[in-house]
């Protein structure tokens, strides 16, 4: 297949890059580089089945040559990237979801927009399924992450209704691994970085609100299932093993054989409660589910995150 991926440059989308390039697939990756990086990728610089533009896809958007697919993974993803760049995140989950859109109307390609599990807000109901619509605050900070995903959603859906095109809606949740920036504020590169240098582990809040991590190789192994299933309907990837936040830095202290202690802080408006995923369509339809335990996912970021110190 000939795959187009915005946000290729990212943490998520380098790693779709290798994974497609491995299983003989061409990628034309697309990204602004305001969260992404060059150093996520250019060990991919020189095979001909790789090409990267440095484009904003909030523009008009043409790529020449038959496309397969489209994965749209373009946005800021932590809460300090979106908070950092709200409009930025509105725009590409709005005009870029659009002009992805259009691109994949345009030469008859699959198209994916990788949601969140952030559209379920901080939820009344834990597991959520798809089929909750979920409680966000539509002018809250994080609403520019919350609603520009919801917003991508439907619009992905009215082009599915209206037009019949081929789509796929993944609801991604909490994921880890290699490549993701050392400070994006995120729980796991931030708890590792802090206890690799001794330093206090921050915890917002009590540190019982919980979270359910899933390894980035089980993501991309769900990606792949769900782009080559015929399925439109949202379907949410993640791993349903739930820890709170003070079982996570205590196991990533142990884990780093750090002298760090846990240092609290007020929780941020809106911080979710619960975030665990149901994830019985996924295993039904795609045959998926996570293989990869925290503990040995963790390992596998720590030794990442050595070498960038």
């Amino acid at each position: 297949m000939k795959i187009v991926i915005t946000g290729g440059a990212g943490f998520i989308g380098s790693h779709l890059c290798d994974y497609f390039i491995a299983n003989g697939h061409s990628v034309t990756a697309i990204d602004n580089l305001i969260t992404g990086s060059l150093e996520n990728i250019e060990h991919l610089f020189g095979n001909d089945k790789f090409n990267f533009l440095k484009y904003d896809v909030t523009n008009y958007l043409s790529v020449p040559g038959k496309i397969d697919a489209i994965l749209h993974f373009a946005s800021p993803a932590s809460p300090i990237d979106y908070l950092t760049h709200p409009i930025p995140t509105l725009k590409v989950g709005a005009l870029g979801t659009h002009k992805a859109l259009g691109l994949a109307k345009d030469k008859k390609a699959i198209f994916m927009i990788a949601s969140t599990s952030e559209v379920y807000g901080d939820p009344l109901v834990n597991p959520q399924n798809e089929s909750y619509w979920g409680n966000v605050n539509p002018v809250g900070p994080r609403s520019v992450y919350d609603e520009a995903k919801r917003f991508a959603e439907a619009m992905t859906m009215a082009y599915h209704t209206y037009h019949k095109m081929p789509v796929r809606i993944l609801r991604i949740f909490n994921t880890y691994g290699p490549r993701m920036r050392a400070r994006d504020g995120r729980a796991v590169p931030e708890f590792i970085n802090q206890a690799l240098r001794n330093k206090p582990l921050t915890v917002f809040g009590k540190g019982t609100q919980t979270r359910s991590f899933g390894y980035i190789s089980d993501l991309v192994d769900g990606i792949y299932k769900l782009l080559l299933s015929n399925h439109n309907q949202p379907v949410n990837i993640g791993n349903p093993s739930e820890i709170t936040l003070n079982e996570l830095a205590k196991t990533i202290i142990k884990l780093t054989n750090s002298k760090s202690k846990i240092l609290y802080k007020p929780l941020p408006v809106d911080d979710p409660k619960v975030r665990r995923p149901d994830i019985s369509k996924a295993k039904k339809i795609l045959k998926w589910k996570p293989k990869v335990g925290l503990k040995d996912g963790l390992r596998e970021t720590i030794s990442y995150f050595k070498t960038k110190l």
